[in-house]
């Protein structure tokens, strides 16, 4: 979740940004159509726009979701409240806004206990100096939703930036 002036500045839309790039690139490789929508205001981010772009593609069990930081919330907020099957499911550095900096209702849910049931997986990338409201949003999604492989990685920040041009841990996840 970028700042406005963020994300306004002279620099690549927040799809084209960090490890996302090569990631696609990655999946591209295997033959999986991998798609990086951008999503509507993220500085601002109302979940309801979101879903609009969100819901124009078909959501499966062959579908891979990939959510990084406030997309990994919206991800779990929609995987919670749609009762659907999909595939592999990779939070990266995921945050719920436990101290409710957003003041729209974006992170007003239910995490749902039995969402790992309904994936082949979910994969959960943290690191150890990230942020503390990624560590509490962490260990919130953690203790609530049994069956997710926690990947800890170290000094990767919030997985943003010139050292995380790539991701090969989530590859690997995602592709074995």
């Amino acid at each position: 979740m970028p700042s406005k002036e963020q994300y306004f500045s002279d620099r690549p839309s927040q799809s084209n940004s960090h490890w996302l790039p090569w990631l696609q690139q990655e999946l591209i490789k295997t033959g999986s159509l991998a798609q990086t929508p951008e999503m509507p205001m993220p500085y601002e981010p109302d979940y309801k726009k979101w879903c609009s772009i969100f819901e124009l593609f078909p959501i499966d069990e062959e579908t891979t979701l990939i959510g990084h930081s406030c997309g990994g919330g919206f991800l779990l907020r929609w995987l919670s409240e749609h009762k659907v099957k999909v595939g592999k499911v990779a939070l990266v550095a995921p945050w719920l806004d436990p101290e409710r900096e957003n003041t729209t209702d974006f992170f007003d849910f239910e995490l749902d206990p039995t969402l790992a049931a309904r994936t082949q997986g979910v994969h959960l990338f943290n690191s150890s100096d990230d942020y503390l409201e990624i560590q509490t949003s962490v260990k919130k999604i953690i203790d609530t939703v049994p069956g997710i492989q926690l990947h800890e990685l170290a000094n990767r920040g919030h997985f943003t930036g010139e050292k995380n041009k790539e991701l090969p841990e989530l590859r690997d996840a995602l592709l074995n």
